[in-house]
Formats: structure tokens, C-alpha cells, sequence
């Protein structure tokens, strides 16, 4: 059965096609088949690959508020599905997290990004009181600078909306930008330390889902 990743936030710029391009490939690379939905019309995860000619994995399209719907209809020959989620669109936000298995919501390291997020985990949270508690959901904190404090002082505040962040964070690298610019992802072998970033965080997703099947 195919597993849906949702990855949203109502603020752009907060990570989320570089955090869904490099955990497709990285899902592809361990014998999976991935097929990633790109959701948003400006189309920038469909940039990405078409930078690299659709080489790397299957992207399509869908972007419009029947996502649930559309997304059962091509999910079947896929294990893992990844939502390249819009911002600014709540309905769209809506109809990925109805679709979702998980639902990883990328935050900086900042109170008020946390803060920012409260219309997706609101809107998650109401879902949650009719399915039991369903689609997992957890933050990721992204975009962190090494060695200081903020992260682990964050963590609380991520809680208190009710979701735990994942243990993995990510850290400001100019890597993301550049091969993402080159249609490419951290798994070129540029950069050791974000690959490694990227495949824990990849373990721990794939962990929550493996505990939820």
C-alpha cells in the first residue's frame, strides 16, 4: 500500500521542495518507487526535475483543491507519494492532509515560525478529532545554525502546539541551494554532512511509517 508524505506550511520559503526533493531521492535510492506531486502553480519542484530532465524521479503536477481525490488516482503504483505542499492556499492544505500518512511541517528555528505554522497545525489538529489521531505530524526544524542553543530551546515550543519536532534538524547549507539549482540533490556528493542530515532524517520518517503500517 502506498504511503503519502505531506510537506506543508501556509509561509513560504521555509524549505519545503529542497526538504521534498532530497527525501524522494533519498526514499528512491533505497529501492522504493517514489512518485513526487508537485501541488503549488508556480511549479518550482517541476522546475527542479525539469532541470535534470525528470532523471532523478517521477514529479507530476496536481494543483488543483481536489487533491484527495486526484492523488488516489495515481498513488497505486507508487510505494511512497510526496506533496510538495502550496503556501497560502488552505483548501489545498486541507486536501493534503486528508491524503497524508504523515504530515512534516518545516520551521525555522524561531519561536515565530512556530508560531507562523498555527494555521497548519490547527487545521491538522481538527482532522485529528475525526480519524483518531491521523495523519502523524511532526515538525522539522530547518534551516538551523550550528552550535548554539536555539534548537534544543525550540523544541518546547514546537510541543506546545502539540507536535513533536523530529530528532534530525537540518542546517543552513549553502549545498540545498546549489543542487537544487542544478536540478540535482545533497546525494551528488558534494557535502558528506547534509547528506548524512538527509538520510536520518529520511530513517525517522520512514521509522514513524513502518510503526503506523
Amino acid at each position: 500500500m502506498s504511503k503519502v508524505i505531506a510537506i506543508l506550511n501556509q509561509k513560504g520559503g521555509v524549505g519545503k521542495t529542497t526538504i521534498a526533493a532530497n527525501i524522494g531521492v533519498s526514499i528512491l535510492n533505497r529501492g522504493h518507487s517514489v512518485l513526487m506531486v508537485d501541488s503549488d502553480p508556480q511549479g518550482s519542484l517541476r522546475d527542479w526535475s525539469a532541470t535534470n530532465d525528470g532523471g532523478l524521479v517521477s514529479v507530476i503536477g496536481l494543483d488543483r483543491e481536489t487533491l484527495t481525490k486526484d492523488i488516489e488516482g495515481v498513488k497505486d503504483p507508487y510505494d511512497f507519494v510526496i506533496i510538495d505542499g502550496r503556501a497560502k492556499a488552505e483548501k489545498m492544505a486541507g486536501a493534503a492532509i486528508r491524503a497524508a500518512d504523515i504530515v512534516l511541517i518545516p520551521v525555522a528555528p524561531s519561536a515565530l515560525d512556530i508560531w507562523g505554522a498555527s494555521d497548519i497545525t490547527e487545521a491538522i489538529a481538527a482532522r485529528h478529532e475525526v480519524t483518531e489521531g491521523k495523519p502523524e505530524t511532526r515538525f522539522i526544524i530547518n534551516a538551523a545554525t550550528k552550535n548554539t542553543k536555539l534548537i534544543e530551546e525550540i523544541r518546547p515550543a514546537t510541543e506546545e502546539s502539540g507536535f513533536k519536532p523530529l530528532d534530525t534538524v537540518l542546517y543552513s547549507r549553502e549545498i540545498y541551494k546549489q543542487t537544487m539549482g542544478e536540478g540535482l540533490t545533497v546525494h551528488s556528493g558534494k557535502n558528506a554532512d547534509a547528506l548524512e542530515e538527509i538520510e536520518n532524517l529520511t530513517t525517522e520518517i520512514m521509522e514513524i511509517l513502518n510503526n503506523e503500517s
